[in-house]
């Protein structure tokens, strides 16, 4: 236990040296900490496999107009939702490009609801959920970008489901997003518009 004590000090000492080698060590144990440790913990704890989900694209962006705009849509009336029956929704300030949604396990699903779930593309989609049967049905809220359904939306079976989005922190996923928006379209870079 001594020697134990005694190594372990000589390594604590090694982190707190001032070289490039330290600093390197240092790096890569927060990494394998953080990925290894906190975030299998945290999935654990929130029963989803992406309990951090930063948002990509903007389609559930609500523009200066607010969440009556979203209506514009005939997809909701198409499903018999009204704006009346938005009342208590969460998100109702939409999610930004660059927001981090914190995630939960898909359970006790409302019409409603914001869920992510895997859509057949790159990354997992994160829609609000407008219909609910023995499949699901989202639409995204931009009703500049999604005046109608995605057809990978229309039909969504519960293996597809990722988990439920529970809140939001607004722009801290830009630490993550500005070293890749570089390489997406013009049209897709920056703020939502």
């Amino acid at each position: 236990m001594k020697n134990l004590k005694k190594y372990w000090k000589k390594f604590w000492d090694f982190l707190h040296e001032d070289s490039w080698i330290s600093f390197a060590v240092t790096l890569l144990l927060a990494f394998i900490i953080i990925k290894f440790v906190f975030f299998s913990g945290l999935s654990f704890v929130t029963g989803t496999s992406l309990p951090l989900v930063i948002v990509e694209s903007c389609s559930m962006y609500h523009h200066d107009a607010g969440f009556e705009n979203t209506f514009e849509s005939q997809v909701y009336e198409d499903y018999g939702i009204t704006l009346e029956d938005t009342v208590g929704w969460d998100f109702k300030n939409g999610i930004n490009k660059g927001d981090m949604i914190f995630v939960v396990e898909a359970k006790n699903i409302e019409i409603g609801d914001v869920i992510i779930f895997n859509g057949g593309s790159a990354n997992p989609l994160i829609h609000r959920v407008i219909k609910i049967g023995d499949t699901y049905s989202t639409k995204g809220d931009n009703y500049k970008t999604n005046s109608r359904q995605l057809s990978s939306e229309k039909i969504i079976e519960e293996d597809r489901l990722v988990g439920k989005a529970l809140f939001k922190v607004p722009f801290v996923g830009w630490a993550k997003l500005i070293f890749f928006e570089g390489t997406r379209v013009p049209n897709d870079r920056g703020l939502c518009k």
